[in-house]
């Protein structure tokens, strides 16, 4: 059988309304691809319809149907029975830009055939607004140098809230099995866990400066509108635990430059998430107190170092001192201004 280029993983729950188009997308990659439909115990069609792409593309598409165990659980499924040299997280409402895959595709066997491939591909993204009608491109031109191959000395400055996603991020899948990569079940805010933990062991970058992935941003249902983040703020809580938990401050420090430099900028952005998931919402005040400040002592308790940064050296800094009530206003803010200047929720 011949050796399969990329494995996209499809976590489905429910998604019978919108998969169809998703899968199609990435039809268009042919042989090359491995599409992994995972069925997270959806009461509705959506199995019937993986099990209708998987008799038509029999060779393409594979259905892994099991009980619901929420995202990372389905990502879990599917790095687990991935064959693909590269392996990349595509979400059943979202789609890739067919014209940008067959070009990635192309490119990917190119650095194979010539022994240059890379153990991180990154890719823009493309924000679809569905409440505004609108599209926002998420480029990484001045993040990356646009040379074949890089290392992360080469990684130019984050600035502020920005940060890779998931959306962006194509693993060499050995890349995921060697760094143990196990995403919680039933927890929301994963991708967190999935655009940093692999990041160590990764040493050869490519940027390719192409709008792969749309991720549809605004529907109601979605986990990061902004009634839910603030509902759910115990999973934000579980998720920084396990940011906090993969790497000590020694062993961040112990990274090449510009690698470090990047670790340590996204443990200070998901922080001030943390926080804002925390401090913004407006029920059961106690409750979210003590979550915050427990949050805090698990971080003292494990690295003093560490916890030496988040406080007093990096964004969340800015609020650490404030009175809870304000931490939420601040953080909210914010959330605002990004959220005016990237998404809709």
């Amino acid at each position: 059988m011949k050796q399969k280029i990329l494995t996209c993983t499809v976590p489905c729950y429910n998604s019978s309304a919108y998969m169809r188009k998703c899968i199609e997308s990435l039809l268009a990659g042919g042989e090359d691809m491995e599409i992994i439909v995972v069925n997270d115990g959806s009461a509705d069609d959506t199995l019937a319809i993986a099990r209708e792409y998987e008799a038509a593309y029999p060779s393409i598409v594979r259905v892994v149907d099991k009980q619901n165990g929420g995202h990372g659980s389905g990502v879990n499924a599917g790095l687990a029975r991935a064959a693909g040299l590269y392996f990349k997280v595509v979400d059943s409402d979202d789609w890739l830009d067919e014209d940008s895959l067959r070009i990635f595709l192309s490119t990917l066997k190119a650095h194979l055939d010539g022994g240059r491939a890379a153990d991180l591909y990154i890719t823009d993204f493309v924000y679809d607004k569905v409440c505004e009608g609108k599209s926002f491109r998420r480029s990484f031109r001045r993040n990356f140098p646009r040379t074949e191959l890089f290392g992360w000395d080469d990684v130019g400055t984050f600035r502020f809230s920005s940060l890779l996603m998931m959306h962006s991020l194509v693993y060499r899948t050995e890349v995921l099995r060697k760094c143990r990569l196990v995403l919680p079940e039933h927890t929301f805010y994963v991708d967190n866990i999935y655009l940093y933990k692999p990041l160590p062991y990764t040493e050869k970058l490519c940027y390719l400066e192409l709008p792969l992935y749309h991720y549809l941003i605004g529907r109601e249902d979605q986990s990061v509108s902004h009634s839910n983040i603030t509902k759910r703020y115990l999973q934000q809580i579980r998720v920084m635990k396990e940011l906090v938990s993969a790497y000590s401050y020694e062993e961040i420090m112990a990274m090449p430059k510009g690698l470090r430099k990047y670790m340590k900028h996204v443990l200070g952005v998901i922080m001030v998430l943390t926080v804002m998931f925390t401090t913004a919402g407006k029920d059961n005040i106690p409750a979210r107190v003590d979550a915050m400040d427990g949050l805090w002592e698990f971080i003292r308790a494990r690295d003093k170092k560490l916890f030496r940064f988040l406080s007093r050296r990096t964004y969340p800094a800015l609020v650490y001192f404030l009175p809870f009530r304000l931490q939420g206003l601040t953080t909210e803010l914010g959330y605002r201004f990004f959220r005016e200047r990237i998404k809709c929720s």
